[in-house]
């Protein structure tokens, strides 16, 4: 009996020794890993490019009407919005413009009357835009954006 009493004892100094390396343990591998999470998460915040400042807004003179599929027609206006590395010196609107006939003629007005399809037109016509204006060597587009500023169809 008292062998018995002798091993019973034991065991809870084990189970403490092995309940303290246990919570050491899970210390250590939680720390690391919240510091790992905090420098990697600070990493990617820094990779980001900075996004470019607005600066001057070109506007049209006049809306344009574009002929649509079917009979339609759009009556668009709209400006271009400029980086504030692209200067003061606005620059010629005319193959924007262009651009826009081409994006828009011959689409169906059902493309043109839901959100998404405006969006979806607007941002291939802004793509575009953005290449025709890249000046050569350059990485970076000085037009920013593209503002409706009148959209009808009919």
């Amino acid at each position: 009996m008292a062998e018995q009493k002798t091993e019973a004892a034991e065991a809870p100094k084990k189970s403490k020794k092995m309940l303290m390396i246990i919570v050491i343990a899970l210390v250590v591998l939680g720390g690391g890993g919240a510091g790992a999470f905090f420098m990697l998460k600070g990493d990617k915040a820094e990779a980001k490019p900075e996004a470019p400042v607005k600066g001057a807004v070109v506007t049209m003179e006049n809306a344009i009407t574009i002929n649509l599929a079917d009979a339609h027609y759009l009556k668009l206006a709209f400006t271009l919005q400029l980086t504030e590395e692209a200067g003061e010196e606005a620059p010629d609107i005319a193959e924007a413009i262009d651009l826009a006939i081409d994006q828009y003629t011959g689409m169906k007005v059902g493309e043109l009357e839901t959100e998404k399809g405006r969006d979806t037109a607007k941002a291939e016509l802004l793509e575009k835009v953005e290449k025709a204006y890249l000046k050569e060597g350059e990485t970076e587009s000085p037009v920013m954006d593209i503002y409706f500023t009148q959209f009808v169809t009919q």
